[in-house]
């Protein structure tokens, strides 16, 4: 069995068959098995106010609801070529390190073109070191979507990025060191263009996943060999939403897979998933957008398994948010937001983003309940007022303080989800109604349409 990129599972194969020589492994390769994920992005918002091209970091349980980490501010920029990254893609080497690669391009200018790649080592994604750029081709063209994995028959690392040779293909660059790079050569180019290929490593199979420009969609390919030109397209076309491109693979450290696509139409910046048992077949299944939260603002990133010490390691070193926003339960693409003082539920993304952005402190009336302060506008609180929810500053009054402040407890259409009662009306609860915020009379009785309006995710 195969190492595979961002599927290597460093406990997962024997131990016993190590042990016998029937495996070649790296040092170390048993030291803990991965029990959680990291994520690399970088950042963008429909206006451009949430736009940084520098290396995000997020984390995540169960690799479907992510925090991000560095208040979702970047851990390392590049200093070199067009100054910012995008596409950030990190391989967990055969010794157990990491390398990061990423597009050399700052913002939007598709125009723009580098022959070069963003690269840096990292021991364990809390320091990142060796910071260089390495050149992929000659041609007067882009350097797009980097993604690499190790070639047992090659015994080196092959790298897979987008460019344009007179039509969009699928170049790869063979290495053993992410220094020094072999000649580029085409790796996959079908009879259209294509664009963002994902490959992963499974069994004696290389899965690529790419975006078909013709038609829009995402489809995977396989091969027996993973030589250059030696995939054949297995499934049938994927897409949610109106556009979607840079398919991104994960094998679950449970065994299953998910394949996530990243959405530009008719906003920028929202991500779709699916999810299958087994990647050879052609079986993937949309999920609900209620089952997972990727990071604010996140675009194009990749995913990879962690361990439990590489977990703790990044929140120690790079710390989570000190704010939260609260997901819809039954619109799970909106967020609690404010507007023109009104608070209500929009469609993410949007611009400002800050209006999702909440400080949850102590109860001003009450320190066992909550309160929440703009991010955005400090000092303003979410309050009620004559039953309708708005954002007002704290006017030091208690009754504003009443106003404000709210029991937290287990959501009222899902206990593993929250709700929130009024402090000073508390028979009532906060909820969405025409995608207002206003608190009405619910309990466990109440229609179930009434407790999922009242229902809401905390997360980051």
């Amino acid at each position: 069995m195969p190492l595979t990129r961002r599927a290597f599972t460093v406990g997962a194969l024997s131990a016993a068959a190590a042990a016998s020589g029937a495996l070649s492994l790296p040092r170390g390769a048993f030291a803990a098995a991965n029990t959680a994920y990291a994520m690399a992005y970088f950042t963008e918002t429909p206006n451009g106010l949430g736009a940084d091209y520098g290396l995000h970091l997020a984390v995540s349980r169960d690799g479907l609801n992510w925090t991000p980490l560095n208040q979702n501010n970047p851990v390392v920029t590049p200093t070199a070529g067009q100054l910012g990254l995008r596409d950030p893609f990190v391989l967990r080497r055969t010794d157990g390190t990491f390398v990061v690669l990423a597009t050399d391009l700052k913002g939007t200018n598709w125009g723009l073109t580098s022959q070069y790649l963003h690269v840096w080592d990292s021991a364990d994604l809390t320091a990142f070191t060796g910071y260089r750029r390495i050149r992929m081709h000659t041609l007067d063209t882009h350097t797009w979507a980097p993604t690499a994995f190790w070639d047992a028959a090659r015994g080196q690392y092959a790298i897979v990025y987008s460019a344009n040779n007179g039509r969009d293909v699928l170049f790869v660059n063979y290495t053993s060191d992410f220094r020094t790079v072999s000649a580029s050569q085409v790796y996959f180019s079908p009879a259209f263009g294509v664009l963002d290929g994902d490959v992963v490593v499974d069994g004696g199979t290389t899965y690529l996943y790419y975006k078909n420009l013709d038609d829009g969609y995402l489809y995977g390919a396989r091969s027996t060999t993973a030589a250059p030109n030696s995939f054949t397209t297995y499934t049938s076309g994927l897409r949610q939403g109106n556009a979607i491109e840079a398919p991104l693979l994960l094998r679950t450290n449970e065994g299953g897979w998910r394949l996530w696509g990243d959405s530009f139409s008719p906003v920028n910046n929202d991500y779709y998933a699916w999810s299958t048992t087994t990647i050879s077949g052609n079986s993937w299944t949309p999920l609900n957008q209620r089952d997972y939260t990727p990071p604010l603002n996140s675009k194009h990133g990749s995913m990879i398994g962690i361990t439990d010490a590489e977990y703790a390691g990044l929140v120690n070193r790079w710390g989570t948010p000190n704010w939260v926003r609260l997901k819809s339960s039954n619109f799970p693409d909106r967020y609690v937001r404010h507007a023109d003082r009104i608070a209500r539920v929009d469609a993410y993304p949007f611009d400002p983003y800050q209006d999702q952005m909440w400080r949850m402190v102590p109860g001003l009336a009450d320190a066992a309940g909550v309160s929440f302060e703009s991010v955005n506008y400090p000092g303003n609180y979410l309050r009620h007022y004559d039953y309708a929810v708005r954002l007002d500053p704290n006017d030091g009054t208690a009754t504003f303080r009443a106003d404000a402040t709210f029991h937290r407890t287990a959501g009222l259409a899902d206990a593993t989800w929250s709700s929130f009662r009024s402090y000073n009306y508390p028979t009532r609860y906060l909820r969405h109604y025409d995608y207002r915020l206003r608190i009405d009379p619910l309990g466990a009785g109440s229609p179930a349409v009434d407790r999922q309006d009242a229902t809401f995710r905390v997360t980051a």
